[in-house]
């Protein structure tokens, strides 16, 4: 898995998509982008294509495109509306993007040029991670695990819901 870190301004979200899947489709590489606001951190996404990855093997797949399950997985949920949330939307802002399976160095080098160089895992926003993962105060007073362990474990989560 390669993650790619960035700033971009998306004009149609539409295009920016169409533009992903041109990429995926040329280094055979499922490829995906999100809100860098939503991701805690490279574990996150790194667990969200393990689990995507595993589905696949399984034949237990939620979606028919792997980048898509990559989305749920990272999202921690099955509806595919719900999960695009944590998408790229239109506008300016962090993106963090994957590219997972086959040519991942020549989709990595193709998907910056989509992006502005930036740290946009720096750029999460803890209150926007929490009201989406639906993670409440009383749940983090009463553990000794961060953010990033919570999270992680509503991607993990997703398995038993199927």
């Amino acid at each position: 898995m390669r993650l790619i870190e960035g700033e971009t301004t998306v004009e149609s979200t539409d295009d920016f998509v169409t533009r992903l899947r041109e990429v995926g489709a040329a280094h055979d590489s499922a490829v995906q982008a999100f809100d860098a606001r939503y991701v805690v951190d490279r574990a996150h996404l790194e667990t969200a294509v393990a689990r995507a990855d595993r589905a696949v093997a399984r034949g237990e797949t939620v979606a028919r495109e792997r980048a898509v399950e990559i989305l749920l997985y990272a999202a921690g949920r099955r509806q595919i509306d719900r999960a695009l949330e944590m998408g790229v939307s239109a506008g300016t802002g962090p993106v963090v993007a994957v590219a997972a399976g086959g040519d991942e160095a020549g989709a990595a080098t193709a998907l910056r040029d989509l992006l502005e160089p930036a740290d946009a895992l720096s750029r999460t926003d803890e209150e926007v991670v929490c009201d989406f993962f639906d993670v409440g105060d009383a749940e983090r007073r009463a553990t000794n695990a961060g953010l990033s362990a919570l999270v992680r474990e509503r991607v993990a989560l997703l398995d038993v819901e199927k």
